[in-house]
Formats: structure tokens, C-alpha cells, sequence
């Protein structure tokens, strides 16, 4: 054998032996069990090293197949389980340095060159390497090696980022980990400073840039997990970390920035290294690692990382200056700080961005500190940080950058920092970030808005909102090219001054005001005459003062006299000086001057007199002492008409000459005039004598001019959308303003319109409103308001039923317009269509004035119209139709009918209704086109009949009588259908079949019930109903040209849809054995229904593997209707004795009683199905003759229930739905199954809560006997069967209490299992109240509650587990008053849980939302109702009211509570504290820890100040 082990080592080292056998040779030694060599692993692995090196050392020449293979081979040994095995169990296996540097020297290589053949297999073996601890130390006790591996493989990735590939990054990742458990143990800071900063730094920075600008997360090939990515980016801050700021080289820090010397120096690891910020800037600017655009950008995203990474491990309560002085140097290496005038003009807006988000992020890291304390650096460093930030404002401000968001962000940090560093600059930031800033990006916007914010807010807290106010006016009057600004007040600073005048004091409201007004009167109006750039500056300062205006808080009655008065005085002021002079001026006769001015003009003028009107109302109702007298105010006399006016003082004469010009464009001036005459409309209404004939025709006049003003714009209509703000109206968000003010005051302006106006409105809302999908558009991304939107809202609007006058006008519009569709595909004629369908020919007028009286009254006089209308249709059912729609048409009509369907329809008055119904039928028995897709023409028919079942639920339903017989909207419906199934290419179990059939049944349903109640003719109508579904019913020996027609399946089942509701309406009457007064034989017509559905059901038997939900309701029905047939006849006998009447389809039914059974769990899937089974074997249980004799009935069915809810691919959801069909079905087991079957149900209930069944992880066998268990308790059941049950429950707890401590083992928690046992455990102890007796199985419950780990919850399943352990907790309190007497302890001990967990979960948390507040919330209600029901038993739980209160401060002391959690959980222990005596609370006061013992006294002196204080005044009054 020696000469064999010595064979293998010698052919493997021999220079004659091929290098293919070698190879061969040596994978066969290594998985070889026969091939046995002295330390045969180490023997290996050394031979494929040697060949390696000696290959690499030129020692070799070897070709690069060969090559790649020995790296296979060695990454095959080093990932082997064998070598894995073998160092586990403590053998030695050598790695040579010789390896390791063989396979830096390959990432060089690869980082240097790019490609080479066996990187991949390199990079296995590294990663071999690095994730075997025993092999890893190779790395570890060379770390050099593993410094220049982590270089290489960080220049790999970044180098190569097309070509990447995700086992470089695993090895990279496992790289990092291994460098940063080296680095914690490193002892020499100077060595870990100079690795980072030497090797490290420029790859790691450049990597993490990369990895940040989602290089490699783009889907492809070489997809970058996330999480990966995320890793990476923090292992290298850890690495720079440890490296660069370690907490060894704060004293260099200091000595660098601060120049403090220190005084030993000495200590060789402690020694000082010389400037060890500027070795890092330095390495960071360096030129050369990188190329120039991407070094830019690795500089600008790093430097923000850096000194964040300085502040984290140095700011403390002394270094705040030394995180400053870092500041100004890591801003340097930015381009922004030093580069020339012209080269800063000169960056592209993306390098804007880069550079101020670096900045951004450095100030915020300022911010998010404590660096900047503005007293210190006054006082200890002559204001040093406060001149750099002023030159950071300085450089921001000169050269603006408004279309970059960071750029409005920075500004708003330097703000918030001090109001000083920007105020010397303020006009210039006003101008800048304001005024002269051209923002049109959402974004940039929001940033706008944000500093805006900021700005205003930081004024307010100054209480120098004017002065504010004084610099914008100046930065507005600057000459300037007005022409180019954006509007002053867009949406976002309008919003910002919305937000922030109503919480001004009114002084400083009217000091604005004022201001405003002053600098309009003395720099633009006395230019305004002909100056272009004067206007346009005219509606910017008009625009802002309306804001100032309309959003200031308004005045009240406790509003101070002084305020009022100046308040008046200002009204009068602006009103003679400034409304009137723009008002009179644009009267004046100017014929040189330019058409744009006078718009201008207008636009300012109107709009400040319609802001005047509309502020001087709202005074004048909020506030008793402001009296605005219009000839006073005005300086002329008072108006001898007792309505209002548009404004005082300006005559009729000049209001006429400003409409006329207005009325020549769409602009802001017509806008405003709008407003004015709806705030007359307002003051009209507000009058007492409103109903004078006067007032009425003034209301008319205004109503008709708001309408008729944008008639023409609505007309042509507009894409555009429109911000919601006054003043930016213009030409082209006009249309969407006029809209938006119709829409919006329409319950003013619907009462005043005449019927032409009514129209009118309808035809715009009908045709602006979004008719498909793609036009709704995605609400979040267009905040601003469209047409569509409008019209939408409205027509979803629960007003707009409200207004019937538009209401029934938009309902005829839509029905005008199906009607014109029709017209559109008449084929022969209007002559012959107006002949068959005259209905559709009648106009509004018509429907409206004639609608009562063109229908005779039901009765014998009526069946000739009668019969007239029904002939019409029939011959359009059966396919003589004049009109033939295509399907472009059957569009159009369809998204009318969406429209219909939105208005609420159930309402409308006779005319209407009678007119709705017609068209719908008309449009439902239309010929179809072959243009018209099968999925398609289903989709318009369910929407016609679910409309006409909608509208025969209404409160007119009966009117429709008056023109057809039940019996012919019966024959119409189905005839027509009969046609058009024949077109359907759908099966008959496809689920949009199915729904349609359920809508049709619904509405054959509706008119049959009505004929009942009613009293209308019903033998008449059952019996033609009857007659025309015998003719319709399909027969074997049918010939071809006859009946063959309708034998189609989809045909079928309409017939047996139609023949089942006639079952279901006719059954309950025979059943209850009732004569209907006007219905002779009953029996006689459910017999002929039964037998007619009994043949088609045989026709339809063929329904294959899987009973359809269609099929499994109609035996239902029919079953029921059979069962009904036969309880009556005889009297009062009941089937089940000796002389019964056999039911005619019992074989039927006992094929579908074994075909469900056998389908039961498959049936399960489809919800409809299911309930459609459990309804028909509830029906089954009912007649016993249908019973098999061999097999229990109780015990079949019992079994296929228990495996449906054992079934996991049953969702929980259809097993909730079916849950009041599956007790019915219970209830009817328990009456016919025996006290056997009973005793096994219950045997099989209580193997399923068998804890066995949670070690063997069958959690759905636990869920299904759970369900049973609520089943049973759902069904009333008595004698026998209630005492095995009640007997069964002690058992039943404890399986519970075993299920709920094995399921809350488990982490985390299964709240699938927990919370439906709580459910069951609480139904158990409520329904249980007077039978358990036994005060131990009670106790029981107890030990259920304790295993629930509420702290170990997830929110959402918080919040549906605490209320069930509540409900526990309260059953047994309510319900179990006796065992309380001795568990009160251990009542106590769960309550103080549910008390606790609130607590913790309504705890103020520092990160994160209050998103879970209202779980909490709804919780703390619960533990204060508790308290509540304890508190009236005031003899049980007195003594132990001092401990309670005690638990409770105890917990409370330790958090800090949200205010809404805190009150509730007060009120509760408040009537904790009701039961506490004087002594008790000494008690608390001494025996209290001191921390709690303040808790507790502030508790207690809230309760005496406020609970106390209150229930005693409540018992003065008490009789």
C-alpha cells in the first residue's frame, strides 16, 4: 500500500505525467474513501498551491485551461463539506501566505485590467476562504493583506460598473466584515488612520457614491440586491469610522483646528499625528483617482458623510466649536466655495444640484446638533460661526439657483438656524426665492413653499409680520420686466398666507393692510395711466392684498371697539382711495391706450371691489359694531333701491360700461364680476323681503349673467387645470374658474335659473365629465383642478339629488342622448322608427308637462295602450328592430349609462321613471352589430338590466304598470335575451355569466313580488308568465323550426333563472298556507312552475364534473317549492310519516345530495357555490323521504363541513361569508340528526382541539373544530344533546388553555389561533351563564388570558387580539358573579396586563408616527369601560381599589403618554379612586416610591380638582 500512497504523490509531482491526468488524479483522491494518504487533504491542497505560485512565478508554463481548472480544484476542496467536516472537527488545515498573495495579486490584476479569464473562480475562492473562520485568519494575522484585498476589490466594483458581478459584492461584503473585526481590536491609531486613509479612503468613497447613485440596482443582469447595497454602504461608514475618526485622535483634532498644543506627547500609540483633517481632505481632492466629473461628485457626496461621521464621534458638551471648525474646511473642497465669478456661472444645473445637496446635508447636520448656539458663539468666539453662515447666504443669494430645490432648502436651514443671517439680505432673498423666482416643478415648488413657510412663521414670532410685508412691497415696486414674473401669489404662497394670517393679532393684520394700501396709492397709481409694467404691478399688489383681505381673522363681537374702528376706517379707505380711483380710471375715455393695460386694470380693479363686497359682508355678520353705510363710507348718497348693490357708490351706468368690456375676454376682471353678482346674490338672500318680485328678478338677473358670462369659454372648453387661486385666472384656466364658481354655488344658483339655463348646465357637466379611465388620470400627480374633476364631483355629489330641478334635467340630457344614439342606427327610416319606438321622439318638454297624463290609469280602460307598447317591444325582442348599433355606438352608450348609474334613480317622479324604463328596455332589445364583441354586448346588457332593477325599487316602480303588464316586461326580457344568448361565446360557469344571470333574476324578481303586494292582477300575469315559459321551454322531438332555437345552455339557464324566481315567489305562500285575496290557486300555478323547472333541470343535468352555483340554487328552490307543495297538501300533514306524498324529483335530489357531499371541499374555492350547497342541504335535512337509508344524513354532512374548514386552501374570508348559512344548516343537523350522532361530533370537535394537533403544526384541524364550536353555539338546541355539550365544555377549555400556551410559545405569536380561541372561549362563558357550574372550569379562562403575550404583538394584531382578551374578561364579570367572589386576584392580574400593555403601546414614541394612536385609543376605551363595570361593584373590589390605583401610577410613571391615551386611562382610575377611602389614600402617599409618589399626588389633586369637583356638583342636583 505504501507504494500506492507513494504512486499518487509521485505522478502528481512527475514532470512525464499530463496535466489532465493529474488532475483527474488528484479529484479522484480527494473524494476517493479508497485512496488513503497521509495527511491527504494537506497533501492535496499544498499541490494545487505549489502549481498555482509556481505558475504565477513564471516557475511554470501552464496553459489557461489548465490554469482555470486548478482554481476549480481548489475552490472545489475549499468549499467542500469534507474540508468543512475536518476543521470542525479540529484537524489543522495550512493555508500559505503564498495563496493569499497569489490572489490579491489576481484582483489587481482585475481591478486594474478589467477582464481576465478566471476571475469568477478567484473570487469563489476568496470567498471560501473568507467565510471559514480556520481559514480566514490568514487574512486576520496579515493585515496588510487584508487592506489591500478590500482596496482591490473596491476598485474592482467601481471600475467596472457594466460588467459587475454579485459575487464581487458578496466577497466584498464578507471582505468589509473581516477588515472591521480587525480594526475594533487594532491598538495602534495611527496605523488604523493611515490604512483607511492611505488604501481605503479614495475606493471606499468612490463605491459608496456609486452604490448610492444606484449604479447596480438597475434591473438586468448583475442586479444588486437592495439590502446588499445597504449593507456595504454601512459597513464602509464603519470603516471610516473606525479609521479616520477614532475617539484616540480627538487631541490631534483639537490641535489641527483649535491649535491648542498639548502637553504629552510622548506615548507612542497616543502621539499626535500632524494635521489629520487635511490628511483626509487632502486624499479626498486629490486629482487622479478617478475621473474629474466623477471625482466632483464623489466630493460632493462625501463630504456631507464626513463630517457627519466627525459630529457622531465627537460632539459632546466642550467640542461644539470643534464640530464647527470642521464646517468651513469640508465646505472648501466643494467647487461652490471657491471658484471664480464666471467659473460658478459656468456649472450646469445638474452640478448646482450635487453641490447644494452636499451643502444642504452639512447645514442640516448643523441643525440636527447643537453646534450652533447663537449666544456662545456671540459671547466666547466673536460671532465666528455667524460670519460663515452669513457667507454662505451671501454666496447663496448672489448667484440664485431657483430651479434647485436644495437651493430653497439650504436657504431655509440658515433661517431656522438665525433669523440674522439672512435678514441684511432679505430684499434680495424675497426677490430671489420669491417674487422674481420662476418655479414651475412640483418639487422646487414644495421647497418654495417650505421657506416661504419658514419665513413667515419666524416674522410672526418677531411680531414683524409688517416689516415683512413692507420688504415684499419694496422687491414688487423695484422697476423691473413685470411681464416676465409668475403671478405673486401662486399656490404655494397663497397657502402660506392662508396658514399664517388667521393667528396674527388684527394690529398687525392692518399695519399689512395699510402698508399695502399706502404704497399702491403713492408708487403705482399716480403712474398707473398707460404704463404697461405699472399694471401688471397694480394686480401683483391687488392680488396680495385680497389675500391679506380675505384670509385675516376675521372680527367678532369680543373683537376690541378700537380694532373696529380702524378696521372701518381701513374698509373706507381702500374703498374711496383705491377702488373707486381704478374703477373711475377704467371708465375714462382712452383711445391711445393699449388693449393689454386696460385688461390689466380691470383685472386689479375688479378684483379689489369683489374682495371689498366680499370682506364687508362677512364683517357685517360677524361683528354687531362694524356698520358699513354706503353713503357714508362712499362719500355719496345712499341707493334709493332697498337690494343691495354691486358696490357702493358706483353708479349702474359705469357697472354697464365695465361688462361690456369684460365680456370681450376670458380674464380675471370677468371672473371677479362673477363673484360680485354672486355676493350680491348673497346680500339679496340675506334680506328679509327676499321674496318680493323685485329681489326674485334681481336673483334671476344675477343667476343668468354668472351663467351666461362664461357660456362661450365653457363652450370651447380647456385642457388646463387651474391651482384654486384668485390670481392666477387667465385666459386660460378661466373656463375651469367659472366652472369651479358654478359648481360650487349651485344650491344658490339652481333656484334662480330658468329651464333653457338648466339644460344648459346639464349638456356642460354631461359633456366634461371624464368618460374613460385614461382620462380620470392619477388624482395624486395633478393637484391642480380640471373640468373633468369638477364635473365628476358633482355628478358623485350626494347634493346633487337634492336640486331636482337639475337633476332631472341632467337625467333627461343623458336620456336625449341614448335616444339620439338609437335614432343614429335607425336602418329604415325615422318614420317607421317614430311609429315603433315613439318614445324616443319626445322631448323634455313633453316627458315633463305630459308625462301624468299621457299613461291612462291601471285598469280594464288600459290595455289597449297597454298592449300596443308591449307589441312594439316584443317585435324589437325578437329581432324585427329598426336599429342596429355597432360598436363604437354601444360605447357611447354604455359610458351614458355609467353616467345613469351614478344618479340616484330611485326618486325620480313618475314621468321620468315610466320614461328611463322605456328607453332602457328599448336600448336592451337592440339589434347588435357584428362589430360588437361578446364581451362587450354582456358587459351593456348587465348594465341595462341592473339599472331597470334599480329603478323597479324605486318609489315610481308602479308606474310603469301603467303601460306594460308584469307578464309582458316578463316575455320582452326574456325573448330579447333568448336572442342574444345565442351571441355569447362565454361558458356557462364563467363568472361574468353568472353575475349577469344574477342580475337578470334580480329584476324578473322585482316586478312578481310588486304584482303580490300589489294586488295586480297576479292570476293573470303567473298564468300568462307561465303560459309563454311553456312555449319557451326547449323539447327533445322539438323540430328544427320550432323551439330548437332556445335549446342553448346559456338559453337554459335563463329559462331556469326565470322558472326558480317563480318558485321562490310562489313557494312562501303555499308554505305558510295563505290565499292570496286575488290569487285563486296558488298551488296550481307553483305545481305547473316545479314541474316546468323540474324538465329544464333534466335538460340541464349534463352540468359535468363540478355542480355551477346556478345549478345548486335552482334545486334549492326547487326542493323548497316541492317540500312547500307537499307540507299543504292534506291539511296539515307533514312528510315523514307513513302516508307522505313522494316528492316527483326525488331522484334529482338525492343526485345532488351525493354529488355536493363528494364536491363539498372542491365547491369551497368559489363562495357562491359554497353558500348555494350549504342552502340546498339545509333544504335536503328538511324531508326525510330524500334520506338514504344506510348512511347517516347528520354524519355525512358533518364530515364534508368539518374538511371544508380543515382545508388550508379554504380562505378565512369565504369561511366568515358562509358562517350564517352553515348555522342554518346546523340548526336543521341538530333537529334531525340522534343524540349519537350528536355524541360524535362532539367526540370529533374535541380530537381537533387536541393539543397534538399544535406539535404536529396542523393548525387549520385547531381553526375547523374552533368554527364548529361557534357553530353550535350559534343553533338553539335543548334536552339531551345541550347536557352532552355543557358536559363536554370543561374539556373544551382546557384543550383551549393547552392550544393558546403552545401557539404563544411560538415567536412570533400566531394570532390566527389566538384570537379565534379567545372568541370561542368568550361565547363558551357567556351562553354558559347558569350551566358551568363548576367555579374551576370558570378559573380556567384565566390561565388562557395569562399565555397571551400582548408585548410581543404586532399593531395590527394587537388591535384585534386586546378587545377579545377584553371580551373574556368581561363575560366572566357579567356572567359568572359567583366564581368572581374567589378569583378576584386573578381577574385583577389579567386586567392589570390589558392596563399595562396600554400603557406600552400608548407610550410617546421618539421615532415614528402615531399611525397606531387610534388602535390604542380604541383600546384604552375598553380598559376605561372595565374600570367602569368595577366600579359598580363597589362591595367586590373596595379593598382592593388602593392596589389597583397603586399598579396603575407604577406603570404611568414609567412613560410619557400621548394626552388622548392618558385621559382615558385617568377617567377609568378615577372611578378606581371613587372607592378609596381616606386611609387608603394615606396608604398610597407613605408606602409609594418617591418617584411614583408624585404621580400619584398629581393624579389625585387632578382628581379632586376636576372628577370630584364635578360628580359632587352633579349630586347637589340630584333629587
Amino acid at each position: 500500500m505504501a507504494a500506492v500512497y507513494s504512486g499518487i504523490s509521485l505522478k502528481l509531482k512527475s514532470k512525464t505525467t499530463s496535466w489532465e491526468d493529474k488532475l483527474k488524479l488528484a479529484h479522484f483522491a480527494w473524494i476517493s474513501h479508497q485512496c488513503v494518504l497521509p495527511n491527504k487533504e494537506q497533501v492535496l491542497l499544498d499541490w494545487a498551491r505549489q502549481s498555482l505560485v509556481a505558475f504565477y512565478k513564471k516557475k511554470l508554463e501552464l496553459k489557461e485551461d489548465i490554469v482555470e481548472r486548478l482554481w476549480i480544484y481548489m475552490d472545489n476542496i475549499l468549499h467542500s463539506r469534507k474540508l468543512q467536516n475536518l476543521l470542525k472537527n479540529g484537524k489543522t488545515i495550512n493555508l500559505q501566505i503564498s495563496l493569499i498573495k497569489i490572489i490579491n495579486e489576481r484582483m489587481a490584476e482585475f481591478a486594474l485590467l478589467g477582464s481576465q479569464r478566471s476571475i469568477c473562480v478567484v473570487l469563489s475562492c476568496c470567498q471560501g476562504i473568507l467565510s471559514t473562520p480556520a481559514l480566514a485568519v490568514m487574512y486576520t494575522a496579515r493585515q496588510e493583506l487584508t487592506v489591500d484585498l478590500l482596496s482591490q476589490l473596491c476598485w474592482s466594483a467601481c471600475r467596472q460598473p457594466g460588467a459587475v458581478m454579485p459575487q464581487l459584492f458578496e466577497v466584498l461584503h464578507l471582505t468589509l466584515g473581516l477588515y472591521l473585526s480587525i480594526q475594533r481590536q487594532q491598538v495602534n491609531p495611527r496605523r488604523a488612520f493611515g490604512e483607511v486613509t492611505t488604501h481605503l479612503l479614495q475606493p471606499c468613497l468612490v463605491l459608496r457614491h456609486l452604490l448610492l447613485a444606484g449604479t447596480w440596482t438597475q434591473a438586468g443582469q448583475g442586479q444588486l440586491r437592495p439590502a446588499l447595497s445597504r449593507d456595504i454602504r454601512s459597513q464602509i461608514e464603519a470603516v471610516l469610522r473606525g479609521g479616520a475618526f477614532q475617539a484616540e485622535l480627538l487631541p490631534s483634532y483639537k490641535e489641527e483646528l483649535l491649535d491648542q498644543q498639548q502637553g504629552d506627547t510622548k506615548m507612542g500609540a497616543m502621539k499626535n499625528l500632524l494635521a489629520p483633517l487635511g490628511t483626509v481632505m487632502a486624499r479626498l481632492v486629490d486629482a487622479g483617482y478617478c475621473e474629474p466629473s466623477l471625482q466632483a461628485a464623489v466630493v460632493a457626496n462625501s463630504v456631507a458623510l464626513l463630517y457627519k461621521l466627525f459630529v457622531d464621534s465627537y460632539l459632546k458638551e466642550g467640542n461644539r466649536l470643534l464640530c464647527f471648525k470642521v464646517l468651513p474646511r469640508l465646505f472648501g473642497c466643494l467647487r461652490i466655495s471657491h471658484l471664480r465669478e464666471e467659473q460658478l456661472q459656468a456649472l450646469s444645473a445638474s452640478d448646482w444640484t450635487m453641490e447644494l445637496l452636499a451643502l444642504e446635508q452639512l447645514l442640516n447636520s448643523v441643525a440636527g446638533s447643537t453646534i450652533y448656539n447663537i449666544a456662545t458663539d456671540r459671547i466666547r468666539h466673536g460671532e465666528t460661526q455667524f460670519h460663515f453662515y452669513r457667507r454662505l447666504a451671501e454666496m447663496l443669494l448672489n448667484h440664485p439657483q431657483a430651479p434647485v430645490p436644495a437651493w430653497f432648502r439650504c436657504l431655509k436651514v440658515l433661517l431656522s438656524l438665525n433669523h440674522l443671517i439672512l435678514e441684511p439680505d432679505l430684499d434680495d432673498l424675497l426677490a430671489s426665492a420669491w417674487i422674481d423666482a420662476e418655479v414651475t416643478e412640483l418639487r422646487t415648488q414644495k421647497a418654495q413653499e417650505a421657506l416661504i413657510h419658514t419665513l413667515f412663521q419666524t416674522f410672526a414670532k418677531l411680531r414683524q409680520v409688517p416689516r415683512l410685508f413692507k420688504e415684499v412691497l419694496e422687491v414688487i415696486c423695484r422697476p423691473a420686466a413685470e411681464a416676465l414674473r409668475l403671478p405673486v401669489l401662486s399656490a404655494g404662497p397663497a397657502a402660506v398666507l392662508r396658514e399664517c394670517l388667521p393667528d396674527l393679532p388684527p394690529n398687525q393684520v392692518l399695519d399689512a393692510w395699510a402698508l399695502i394700501l399706502e404704497r399702491f396709492q403713492s408708487l403705482v397709481l399716480p403712474d398707473l395711466q398707460g404704463d404697461m409694467d405699472m399694471a401688471l404691478k397694480s394686480l401683483s399688489l391687488s392680488s396680495l392684498l385680497h389675500c391679506v383681505m380675505v384670509h385675516a381673522r376675521s372680527l367678532d363681537g369680543d373683537s376690541p371697539l378700537p380694532v373696529v374702528r380702524r378696521t372701518w376706517r381701513t374698509m373706507d379707505e381702500t374703498l374711496r382711495g383705491l377702488v373707486k380711483p381704478l374703477l373711475d380710471l377704467l371708465c375714462k375715455p382712452q383711445p391711445s391706450v393699449p388693449e393689454p393695460w386696460r385688461q390689466r386694470v380691470s383685472d386689479s380693479a375688479l378684483l379689489l371691489a369683489h374682495t371689498w363686497a366680499q370682506v364687508d359682508t362677512v364683517l357685517g355678520l360677524s361683528c354687531d359694531l362694524y356698520h358699513s353705510e354706503p353713503g357714508a363710507l362712499a362719500g355719496t348718497a345712499p341707493e334709493t333701491s332697498s337690494l343691495p348693490p354691486l358696490l357702493p357708490g358706483v353708479e349702474a351706468r359705469q357697472w354697464k360700461e365695465i361688462e361690456e368690456f369684460a365680456a370681450q375676454s376670458d380674464s380675471l376682471g370677468r371672473y371677479c364680476l362673477e363673484q360680485l353678482h354672486l355676493q350680491r346674490m348673497k346680500n339679496t338672500l340675506l334680506q328679509v323681503s327676499v321674496q318680493s318680485e323685485e329681489a326674485l328678478l334681481a336673483l334671476r338677473h344675477d343667476a343668468a349673467y354668472i351663467l351666461g358670462s362664461g357660456r362661450v369659454s365653457l363652450t370651447r372648453g380647456t385642457t388646463a387645470s387651474w391651482d384654486g387661486q384668485v390670481g392666477t385666472v387667465s385666459a386660460l384656466t378661466y373656463p375651469v374658474a367659472h366652472w369651479h364658481l358654478v359648481v360650487s354655488n349651485l344650491t344658490i344658483l339652481a333656484s334662480y335659473l330658468c329651464p333653457d339655463d338648466l339644460r344648459y348646465l346639464a349638456g356642460v357637466l354631461l359633456r366634461t365629465l371624464p368618460m374613460s379611465k385614461a382620462q380620470e388620470g392619477p388624482a395624486a400627480e395633478e393637484p391642480d383642478i380640471t373640468l373633468e374633476e369638477i364635473s365628476k364631483a358633482v355628478l358623485h355629489s350626494p347634493v346633487l339629488p337634492e336640486m331636482q330641478s337639475l337633476h332631472s334635467a341632467l337625467l333627461l340630457r343623458v336620456t336625449t342622448s341614448c335616444a339620439g344614439i338609437l335614432c343614429a342606427g335607425a336602418q329604415r327610416g325615422p318614420a317607421l322608427l317614430r311609429q315603433q319606438l315613439p318614445w324616443l321622439f319626445e322631448g323634455d318638454d313633453v316627458v315633463v308637462a305630459h308625462g301624468e297624463s299621457r299613461f291612462p290609469e291601471v285598469g280594464s280602460e288600459g290595455v289597449e295602450p297597454r298592449g300596443g307598447i308591449a307589441q312594439n317591444f316584443l317585435s324589437l325582442a325578437r329581432g324585427d328592430s329598426p336599429v342596429q348599433l355597432e360598436g363604437e355606438q354601444l360605447e357611447s352608450i354604455l359610458q351614458l349609462l355609467e353616467v345613469l348609474s351614478a344618479l340616484q334613480l330611485d326618486s325620480l317622479p313618475p314621468p321620468h321613471h315610466v320614461h328611463c324604463v322605456l328607453l332602457l328596455l328599448s336600448v336592451a332589445s337592440t339589434m347588435l352589430g357584428s362589430s360588437c364583441s361578446p364581451s362587450l354586448t354582456l358587459r351593456f346588457l348587465m348594465t341595462c338590466y341592473r339599472l331597470l332593477g334599480y329603478l323597479q325599487r324605486g318609489k315610481s316602480a308602479q308606474s310603469v304598470l301603467r303601460v306594460m303588464y308584469v307578464s309582458d316586461i316578463f316575455e320582452i326580457t326574456l325573448t330579447s335575451l333568448f336572442k342574444a344568448s345565442r351571441r355569447f361565446l362565454v361558458d356557462v360557469d364563467d363568472p361574468s355569466w353568472l353575475e349577469f344571470l344574477q342580475v337578470v333574476g334580480t329584476f324578473l324578481e322585482q316586478p312578481l313580488q310588486m304584482l303580490l303586494q300589489r294586488n295586480l292582477s297576479p292570476g293573470l300575469n303567473f298564468g300568462k308568465i307561465l303560459t309563454f315559459l311553456s312555449r319557451s321551454q326547449p323539447r327533445p322531438e322539438a323540430t328544427p323550426g320550432r323551439g330548437s332555437e332556445d335549446q342553448t345552455p346559456l338559453g337554459q339557464q335563463l329559462l331556469l333563472v326565470s322558472l326558480t324566481k317563480l318558485c321562490q315567489v310562489l313557494g312562501p305562500l303555499v308554505k305558510e298556507q295563505k290565499q292570496h285575496e286575488a290569487l285563486e290557486a296558488p298551488r296550481e300555478l307553483l305545481q305547473a312552475a316545479v314541474l316546468q323547472a323540474g324538465a329544464v333541470l333534466q335538460l340541464c343535468g349534463a352540468w359535468g364534473r363540478r355542480l355551477p352555483p346556478l345549478i345548486l340554487s335552482s334545486v334549492a328552490s326547487l326542493l323548497e317549492a316541492e317540500v312547500a307543495l307537499c307540507s299543504g297538501h292534506g291539511g296539515t300533514e307533514v312528510p315523514g310519516g307513513k302516508d307522505h306524498m313522494l316528492l316527483p324529483h326525488a331522484a334529482l335530489y338525492q343526485a345532488v345530495y351525493s354529488q355536493t357531499l363528494s364536491e363539498f371541499p372542491a365547491l369551497a374555492g368559489d363562495t357562491p357555490s359554497l353558500q348555494a350547497a350549504v342552502q340546498f342541504l339545509t333544504l335536503f335535512l328538511l324531508a326525510p323521504e330524500l334520506h338514504p337509508q344506510k348512511e347517516s344524513v347528520f354524519t355525512s354532512v358533518f364530515q364534508s363541513v368539518r374538511k371544508v374548514l380543515a382545508d388550508p386552501a379554504i380562505p378565512v374570508q369565504a369561511v366568515e361569508e358562509i358562517e350564517p348559512h352553515l348555522v342554518a344548516l346546523f340548526t336543521q343537523m341538530l333537529e334531525v340528526g340522534t343524540t349519537e350522532d350528536f355524541r360524535m361530533a362532539l367526540q370529533s370537535i374535541l380530537q381537533g382541539l387536541d393539543v397534538s394537533n399544535m406539535w404536529r403544526a396542523d393548525l387549520q384541524a385547531v381553526l375547523s373544530a374552533l368554527t364548529l364550536v361557534k357553530l353550535l353555539l350559534n343553533c338553539p338546541f335543548g334536552g339531551e344533546k345541550a347536557s352532552l355539550f355543557w358536559r363536554a365544555c370543561p374539556q373544551m377549555v382546557v384543550a383551549l388553555m393547552l392550544q393558546t400556551r403552545e401557539a404563544c410559545r411560538e415567536q412570533p405569536v400566531a394570532p390566527a389561533l389566538v384570537g379565534p380561541v379567545l372568541d370561542v372561549l368568550a361565547a363558551l362563558l357567556r351562553q354558559g351563564e347558569g350551566t358551568i357550574s363548576n367555579p374551576h372550569h370558570v378559573g380556567l379562562a384565566f390561565g388562557v388570558l395569562l399565555a397571551v403575550p400582548l408585548d410581543a404583538l404586532r399593531p395590527p394584531d394587537y388591535g384585534r387580539i386586546f378587545p377579545r382578551v377584553h371580551n373574556v374578561l368581561f363575560s366572566i364579570l357579567q356572567c359568572h358573579p359567583k366564581v368572581m367572589l374567589k378569583a378576584i386576584p386573578s381577574f385583577l392580574n389579567c386586567f392589570h396586563r390589558l392596563v399595562c400593555s396600554v400603557i406600552r403601546e400608548g407610550r410617546q414614541k421618539d421615532k415614528g408616527s402615531a399611525e397606531d394612536l387610534p388602535v390604542v385609543l380604541e383600546c384604552a376605551r375598553l380598559v376605561e369601560r372595565m374600570y367602569s363595570h368595577m366600579a359598580l361593584r363597589a362591595e367586590e373590589f373596595r379593598v382592593f381599589s388602593p392596589f389597583m390605583v397603586a399598579q396603575y401610577v407604577m406603570e404611568a410613571q414609567k412613560v410619557t403618554l400621548y394626552p388622548a391615551v392618558k385621559d382615558l386611562l385617568q377617567e377609568g382610575i378615577y372611578l378606581i379612586l371613587d372607592l378609596c377611602i381616606e386611609s387608603d389614600i394615606q396608604f398610597l402617599r407613605a408606602s409609594l416610591q418617591p418617584g411614583v409618589r408624585d404621580v400619584f399626588k398629581e393624579l389625585h389633586s387632578d382628581y379632586v380638582k376636576y372628577h370630584k369637583a364635578k360628580h359632587e356638583g352633579e349630586r347637589r342636583y340630584t333629587v
